[in-house]
């Protein structure tokens, strides 16, 4: 070996800090010497990563007296020192003596917080002044005491600051200068080589470096006690304290456990304070105190006894006399908490501890000690440890619920952690104070706007923490409401822009929601508003995909969207968890059965589905549609198009219960009346609807019985829905109409005979039948000429291919032959077309032409269908014609002959006659493409021409 190295060996076993001894007064509460466990410190790291395990003898790795030479004479003593240490808990102590400022023995004020001189506030709080006195004596800790304890040191002064130079530039010699480059060179299997002796003699000197660390940290304080001193000693110990390695956090908690002793008996609180990291250093002493290393938790319940006098102290000189009941308040907590429990007790439950610190901490400092606590829900390895953790963080949740500022930040670290975390237990914890949060007022909103932040469908981990919140009941309407909200501010937004993202975001919430089951009774409670909103949203997404809403930049950046995924998608689905979660089976059922939710995704079916469910709700829910018709009241006027056109299809098809009458007239029929004038026909067709429900009330009719010129004017309409609404309910006021507003009903109603829509022909004769009837007997005279004109277009409707208009014309033809005082021939109802029984036309046409010869043109009347766009009408029309020669004013016929019939050209006014085709020329139906009205135009013809020239030879006219 290099005779220089040798040397350095030398100097370094001569300068250790092993050749001093250190007197150790027993650690209050404990019974045992803190140099003695930092003895125990250093022999469990040895032993755990250096030196098998098993008993330890002594190092003479060549001959017995070769340790003796090489340390310097103070090996042996070193050796039987350090074997002291780790056989026993009393350190062996040698010549001289290093004091370290530790408690005395009879100091059990450290351990045994004893707050009897806080009587007083419980009597009278408003009389104390707090003083650095008052706090020594909240805590069982004298000034005195705290004098005392370090009087050894004041004395013989702490461990220079050269020494501590000169043993770290020794250690830095020995595992970076010349000796590692000699271990490398030596051979692996010599175990007896003088290097290596060497490097073993050294770690075994290392075994008091632990302690002398320790000191060198209590001598920077005890030199400057200011709070700086003991922000910059964690900041460097942080990483130390958080380690995963048993030995290194124990040391280390050991270390701040003495540097918070020193600094509870020394500390200067000179303005200005300065520690940045209160929060962060309470909430990882606190997780300490939970550890699974009973040492480590030992240590770090004694650090937070020290550190619960340190914050006293800080925050009686930052308070000021303003505040000071604060303080009152906070200290008074703390006497009731330490009064319930032992120290022990108190100490084994770091949730506890939360509780005293939370009323000392500021609104940063809860945020740090928050952040800190979820930064260790997933490192600590433990699962005891991390139970402590998860009751820590829930606690200072639950008891500083008002002060925290940054929960925003909060939620983001929790939804970041949900990814990762992996242990159930912690993952409940999370979603605990998540629950929380969002169950405060004070921060629901901004715990669901930034749960809404995340992409859609959500993913597993946020779809858990919607389902699983655990709120108590009296919050969970509240949380629901503030969600419920979000979604309907959206719908107050112009719909020619692009979709909100929190429409869709909150829809797919309420969806994770309602599948969760956590808030059924809110559930319950908020349905009607909840059915409509998500009914509304519906109308708002269809025929929308995800391009059309406006997503925040980067939110799905790196993610591929399905084209699947739609905002309809997200309504449809939220709206069956809504019908299933609040058990309407059956409604859900009908739905299913009838395409209700194929009808709701439909931009031209939307209201049809609307309907369905309405009515099933209405069939099957009695109570639920009360609920919902009461809430669509004020709704009606809310939101855009879209938004009332939904809620007014629903609150319309409720209108069928009983309670409507119970309705204002403003909230019912004056409604329905402005929807009537509305631009927009489904308003005018929903109005229409809702009148024909109001109307079976009696009491009701009087009201809408003064909306007949309206309605009247929706005769004209184009919209088949809106004509067919208006006609059933002018059935029912028919019967209280004055006569002019009858004969001007009866005119309109006369142009829609032969309507193309076929239920608007029907129903129209259906009405002038039912006005023919209204009709007093005192104006019987002045509706006689506008039956007379209705006559043929019956009759010649009666051979209508649909059956249903066929029957309709003759039960009218029925009325109208009463009204003239007439007796149909039976042949008017033969059902078989005229065609096939030319005897039995010839009776009806004998019959009508006798009744009207004088009073109406029958042959003029019948020429004009003669180009009706039905084939039925006009080969009847041609045969009629034929048929009523017989019957005709021969005087007429000489007069103007019979070539107006053959071949005049007449004008028909379309408007008055739609169902008629323009020009008519009997002779042009001789080149019909249909064989038979080309037969019946030919004979109907000759008939024609006979007539014409032999006017008095009626009776040779073949029948």
């Amino acid at each position: 070996m290099p005779l220089p190295y040798r040397g350095r060996g030398s100097r370094l076993a001569s300068s250790r800090v092993a050749s001093t001894s250190v007197h150790s007064p027993r650690r209050a509460g404990r019974g045992a010497p803190w140099s003695s466990h930092a003895l125990r410190l250093t022999r469990r790291r040895h032993s755990s990563e250096q030196v098998p395990p098993g008993p330890e003898p002594q190092a003479d790795f060549r001959s017995g007296k070769w340790l003796q030479e090489h340390a310097g004479g103070d090996a042996r003593d070193s050796q039987q020192t350090a074997r002291a240490g780790m056989g026993s808990r009393h350190r062996i102590c040698s010549q001289e003596e290093v004091v370290i400022p530790c408690d005395s023995d009879n100091d059990s004020g450290s351990v045994d917080l004893q707050l009897s001189n806080l009587e007083d506030i419980k009597k009278d709080p408003s009389s104390l002044e707090l003083t650095d006195s008052d706090i020594f004596d909240i805590t069982g800790l004298s000034q005195e005491s705290f004098i005392d304890s370090f009087r050894h040191l004041t004395q013989q002064g702490p461990v220079s600051e050269a020494n501590v130079e000169r043993l770290i530039q020794s250690i830095q010699e020995v595992f970076n200068g010349e000796l590692q480059m000699l271990i490398e060179e030596e051979p692996l299997h010599s175990l007896f080589s003088s290097v290596r002796q060497e490097v073993f003699i050294t770690i075994a000197n290392l075994r008091q470096t632990f302690q002398a660390f320790s000191e060198m940290l209590q001598s920077l304080v005890v030199k400057d006690p200011h709070l700086e001193n003991l922000d910059t000693i964690f900041k460097q110990m942080d990483p130390w304290l958080q380690s995963t390695k048993d030995h290194e956090r124990e040391r280390a908690t050991a270390s701040m456990a003495q540097v918070l002793k020193c600094l509870s008996r020394h500390l200067s609180l000179k303005l200005p304070l300065r520690f940045q990291r209160l929060g962060h250093f309470v909430a990882l002493m606190a997780l300490l105190c939970g550890d699974s290393v009973t040492e480590v938790a030992e240590e770090a319940a004694e650090g937070m006894h020290c550190l619960l006098h340190v914050t006293l102290r800080l925050k009686c000189t930052i308070y000021d006399k303003k505040n000071h009941p604060n303080l009152r308040r906070a200290m008074k907590k703390c006497q009731e908490l330490l009064e319930l429990y032992s120290i022990k007790q108190f100490y084994s439950c770091p949730f506890k501890i939360a509780q005293i610190f939370e009323a000392f901490l500021n609104s940063n400092e809860l945020f740090q000690f928050v952040m800190t606590t979820l930064d260790g829900l997933e490192n600590l390895k433990h699962p005891c440890t991390q139970k402590s953790a998860g009751e820590l963080l829930i606690t200072m949740v639950k008891n500083a619920e008002s002060r925290f500022e940054k929960v925003p930040e909060i939620m983001g670290v929790i939804c970041a952690r949900l990814s990762i975390i992996s242990q159930p237990r912690v993952r409940r914890q999370i979603i605990n104070t998540v629950s929380l949060f969002i169950s405060r007022p004070k921060y629901t909103d901004i715990v669901i706007g930034h749960l809404l932040c995340h992409p859609v469908p959500y993913d597993r981990h946020l779809a858990e923490l919607w389902r699983t919140l655990e709120v108590e009941l009296p919050s969970t309407t509240w949380i629901l409401w503030r969600l419920l909200r979000k979604l309907q501010k959206c719908h107050n937004e112009p719909t020619h822009e692009k979709m909100a993202y929190v429409a869709v975001a909150a829809t797919d919430a309420l969806y994770e929601v309602f599948v969760g089951n956590r808030l059924q009774a809110a559930t319950f409670r908020l349905f009607p508003q909840l059915l409509m909103t998500l009914l509304i949203q519906i109308h708002h997404s269809i025929g929308l995909t995800m391009s059309d809403v406006a997503v925040p930049s980067g939110l799905y950046t790196g993610q591929e969207m399905s084209s699947e995924v739609t905002p309809l998608c997200f309504a449809i689905q939220a709206t069956k968890s809504l019908l299933l979660r609040t058990l309407c089976w059956q409604e859900f059922n009908i739905m299913e059965k009838n395409k209700g939710w194929t009808l709701l995704e439909g931009k031209e079916c939307h209201l049809q589905g609307v309907s369905l469910l309405a009515n099933a709700l209405l069939e099957r829910n009695h109570l639920l549609a009360q609920k919902v018709m009461y809430l669509l009241v004020p709704l009606l006027n809310r939101g855009n198009d879209k938004h009332k056109l939904t809620s007014a299809g629903f609150f319309v098809e409720l209108l069928q219960s009983p309670v409507a009458r119970r309705l204002p007239s403003i909230y019912s029929i004056v409604r329905l009346k402005d929807w009537l004038h509305h631009g927009n026909r489904v308003f005018k067709f929903l109005a229409l609807r809702g009148l024909c429900y109001l109307i079976k009330h009696q009491d009701m009719r009087e009201d809408i019985r003064s909306l007949l010129p309206c309605i009247l004017d929706l005769l004209c309409e184009t919209d088949e829905k809106i004509v067919l609404l208006a006609i059933q309910i002018l059935l029912q006021l028919v019967g209280t109409m004055d006569f002019t507003t009858l004969t001007a009903m009866m005119k309109t109603l006369f142009t829609l005979f032969g309507d193309v829509r076929s239920d608007v022909h029907r129903l129209s004769m259906t009405l002038f039948g039912a006005s023919i009837k209204s009709v007093k007997y005192t104006d019987k005279k002045g509706v006689e000429n506008q039956v007379l004109d209705s006559l043929v277009p019956l009759l010649l409707y009666s051979q209508d291919e649909n059956d249903a208009v066929a029957e309709e014309s003759r039960q009218v033809l029925t009325i109208c032959a009463q009204f003239l005082k007439w007796k149909l021939p039976q042949e008017v109802y033969c059902k078989d077309p005229w065609y096939i029984s030319p005897s039995e036309a010839g009776t009806v046409c004998k019959f009508f032409g006798k009744k009207c010869q004088g009073k109406v043109n029958l042959l003029a009347q019948t020429l004009m269908f003669s180009k009706n766009a039905k084939l039925p009408i006009r080969r009847a029309a041609v045969l009629f014609v034929g048929l009523l020669l017989k019957y005709v004013d021969y005087s007429e016929l000489r007069t103007k002959g019979t070539d107006w019939i053959e071949n005049e050209i007449i004008s028909i006014d379309l408007h008055l006659q739609p169902g008629f085709c323009g020009h008519l020329d009997l002779k042009a139906l001789l080149h019909d493409p249909e064989p038979s009205l080309c037969i019946i135009a030919s004979q109907a013809l000759f008939r024609v021409q006979k007539v014409g020239a032999e006017p008095d030879s009626r009776q040779s006219i073949p029948g």
